[in-house]
C-alpha cells in the first residue's frame, strides 16, 4: 500500500497546492467564511465530535486527553462517517479542514490520528 497523507489545516488559511482533497470536518461552518474559500471536496459534518462533546470540551486544553478518548468513542460507533475520508486517502492526500484556533488541540487533529491508526491496522 502506498503511503498515505492526511493534513490538517485551518479553515481561515488559504488552502495549499498539496492538499489534495480537503473536506471540512467541524460540526458548524466557520464564521465569516464563503463557500468557495474553503475550496473542499464536502462538508462531513457527521464526521465532527456530537455537539454534546463539542460544548463540553470547549477547546480547554486540560481536558484534551479526556477530549480525544471520547472522541474515539464516537468515531467507533460511526463507521459510515468517517469510512469516505480512508477511502479518499487511499486514492491521493486529503486535509481535513478545520475551523477553532488551536492548531493542536482540535478534532481534525485528533481525527486525522484515528484515521492513521486505522490505515496503520490495514497494512
Amino acid at each position: 500500500m502506498k503511503h498515505v497523507r492526511i493534513g490538517v489545516a485551518r479553515a481561515y488559511d488559504p488552502p495549499g497546492d498539496d492538499d489534495g482533497a480537503r473536506y471540512l470536518v467541524d460540526r458548524v461552518w466557520p464564521r465569516g467564511i464563503r463557500k468557495d474559500a474553503l475550496r473542499i471536496e464536502q462538508w462531513l459534518r457527521d464526521v465532527a465530535p456530537s455537539n454534546e462533546l463539542r460544548r463540553w470540551f470547549g477547546h480547554d486544553p486540560q481536558r484534551w486527553d479526556d477530549f480525544v478518548e471520547r472522541y474515539r468513542a464516537e468515531l467507533d460507533a460511526n463507521r459510515a462517517a468517517w469510512e469516505p475520508l480512508l477511502e479518499a486517502a487511499s486514492q491521493g492526500p486529503i486535509t481535513l479542514v478545520y475551523g477553532a484556533r488551536d492548531p493542536e488541540h482540535n478534532q481534525a487533529v485528533a481525527l486525522r490520528d484515528y484515521l492513521e491508526r486505522k490505515l496503520s491496522h490495514r497494512r
